[in-house]
């Protein structure tokens, strides 16, 4: 995880300029660098640090003395790096797995290049021998960017839109900045005069493809077929394949641990995968939650089956409520249900930095969308329907769950690994007929909990565990903490301010006091940018004016019984 900005055909002066690039420097607590490009004057690179592989040439942009005419700067893994380094014949310079990057485009161009990576990334390549510039991101964004092009051609390119909202340029007061799609690549021309034209923007892969990385993954061909035992075999055999891949590390590796079905599963086989490469270091875990919340008596009865280094961050309501303003500057969004989940991994995260030496953290992201997990699922009308609401929550996933857990571990300079959103995994479990991958038995998720069933790396409470609001599942017994916000907010909010919000903010108009308080705290930092959500994330096949999955009938809550 690093932080990486760039800037083409700047008008003004780069060492004013270069100010913004600060603003992501705890993406990067390592190290930084900032670097003009040859012959370019009005070009430069900066690039902020978490170092995780090759400590000694890892830091960027990576230049290799077979192609001086190339420049990279990326952030992210490649966890096959060394697979297509033996499939091609590559002879690498330095220990950094997106070096790959430079030899696939020598090889065979932008196009394969991002095609055959089997990983997380965010780049800007630069080629100067034939003045292309290219952008790239990967399928669900897990790594993030943004970029601002003006008419005239300057182009400025960042981890996070705060690293780009405050640049000068003499023909735009307030250039668009907007993130860069997910699974895409875009072409650029460099002009002799540093300014940029875009050429083309390309989808070089789609979710429920299997990747092109495919052919050489660790995992050979599986069995066809769909009959449930060959079924259940293959979900375990791609999810212990997803996290052994993302093991690549020179730094501690920890795992969030919320007590839920996703994180549990991820740290009862990330250690039992630690333990047979024989990593010499115990299994650091991290729950958070408010005295005797649902979630750290559930994570405290998985770490003692596990057999994991357990921490417990517990905080109280008056914490919570003052890491709100931080948490959306963070952020960059106003969206509800990411706000209010985003602020208990903020302070875990804070935690882990602080209090441990864990850097590369493991998480649960990502299966909600991929294994039908929300409670509204069993509102579904078809099985069909369920399939394609399934598809439309990844493809959002960077406006959701993957930009909170991103930008709520990298403010703190952790590196975030998501297993549940590997490419050969997601694709594979996407492909399966839509009945079997609807809730059953008034049980979310059922396919993937009896995929596990027979496998002992769970307690069996915790693997048929139902699924727990967030804002419930970190709160006391007493009260949620989504009732702790309300009870906050409108006492900050007036009546008045909320009749009126539709004509002060009449793009995605808040309609609670609640939704209103983040909209301020947002316009405060990023003003006139509420483009950067699209909609509000809601639930489906619900009359629904709030995310929580407590307002839904189905959903019964600890704290309820």
């Amino acid at each position: 995880m690093c932080g990486i900005w760039a800037l083409f055909g700047s008008d003004e002066c780069l060492s004013v300029q270069c100010l913004s690039a600060m603003k992501i420097a705890h993406r990067g607590p390592d190290a930084f660098r900032f670097e003009n490009v040859n012959g370019f004057t009005n070009c430069c690179f900066g690039f902020h640090r978490l170092a995780v592989v090759d400590q000694l040439y890892g830091m960027q942009p990576i230049r290799v003395k077979k192609f001086p005419y190339l420049w990279l700067c990326y952030n992210g893994e490649i966890y096959n790096f060394k697979q297509l380094q033996k499939q091609f014949g590559f002879e690498y310079q330095t220990l950094v797995d997106g070096e790959v990057i430079l030899h696939l485009y020598n090889r065979g161009g932008i196009e394969q290049t991002a095609s055959m990576l089997d990983g997380v990334f965010a780049f800007i390549l630069l080629d100067t021998a034939n003045r292309k510039v290219f952008l790239a991101r990967d399928t669900y964004g897990v790594r993030p960017l943004f970029k601002v092009l003006t008419d005239d051609g300057f182009l400025g390119v960042c981890s996070e839109a705060k690293g780009l909202i405050n640049l000068k340029h003499s023909t735009s007061l307030c250039p668009k900045v907007e993130p860069f799609l997910p699974g895409h690549y875009e072409v650029l021309d460099l002009k002799p005069s540093g300014k940029v034209a875009s050429v083309e923007l390309v989808k070089f892969h789609s979710y429920k493809d299997e990747p092109l990385h495919a052919a050489c993954d660790t995992v050979e061909t599986l069995p066809s077929g769909f009959d449930l035992e060959t079924v259940k075999s293959n979900i375990r055999i791609l999810f212990e394949n997803a996290v052994r891949k993302r093991l690549m590390a020179h730094r501690r590796i920890g795992c969030l641990l919320s007590g839920g079905l996703d994180s549990s599963l991820v740290a009862a086989v990330l250690l039992k995968l630690m333990k047979e490469i024989n990593i010499n270091y115990p299994l650091q875990t991290f729950a958070i939650g408010m005295e005797n919340s649902p979630d750290l008596l559930a994570a405290r009865k998985v770490a003692a089956h596990i057999g994991s280094e357990h921490h417990e961050v517990i905080f109280n309501s008056e914490e919570g409520i003052q890491a709100i303003e931080e948490v959306i500057f963070s952020l960059e969004t106003y969206d509800i249900t990411t706000v209010r989940a985003s602020i208990g991994m903020y302070l875990v995260s804070k935690y882990i930095r602080k209090k441990t030496d864990s850097v590369v953290i493991f998480s649960g992201e990502g299966s909600d969308e991929l294994t039908q997990g929300y409670i509204y699922f069993h509102k579904a009308p078809s099985p069909e329907e369920a399939a394609e609401e399934s598809e439309r929550l990844l493809k959002e996933l960077y406006l959701f769950d993957v930009l909170r857990a991103d930008r709520t571990t990298a403010a703190h300079g952790l590196e975030l690994r998501v297993p549940f959103l590997d490419h050969r995994f997601t694709s594979y479990y996407l492909s399966l007929p839509a009945e079997l991958r609807i809730p059953k038995n008034g049980i979310e998720k059922y396919l993937l909990r009896q995929s596990f069933e027979d496998s002992n790396l769970l307690p069996k409470e915790i693997l048929w565990r139902p699924k727990e609001a967030f804002s419930d599942g970190i709160a006391s017994i007493k009260k949620s903490w989504f009732s702790i916000l309300q009870d906050y907010i409108d006492q900050q909010v007036d009546d008045l301010l909320l009749e009126k919000a539709a004509e002060k903010y009449p793009f995605n108009p808040p309609k609670t006091k609640e939704s209103y308080y983040y909209r301020q705290i947002f316009e405060k930092h990023y003003s006139g940018r509420s483009n950067w959500l699209p909609h509000y994330w809601m639930p489906r096949w619900v009359k629904a004016t709030d995310p929580s999955a407590r307002t839904l009938k189905h959903y019964k809550s600890a704290t309820q019984e």
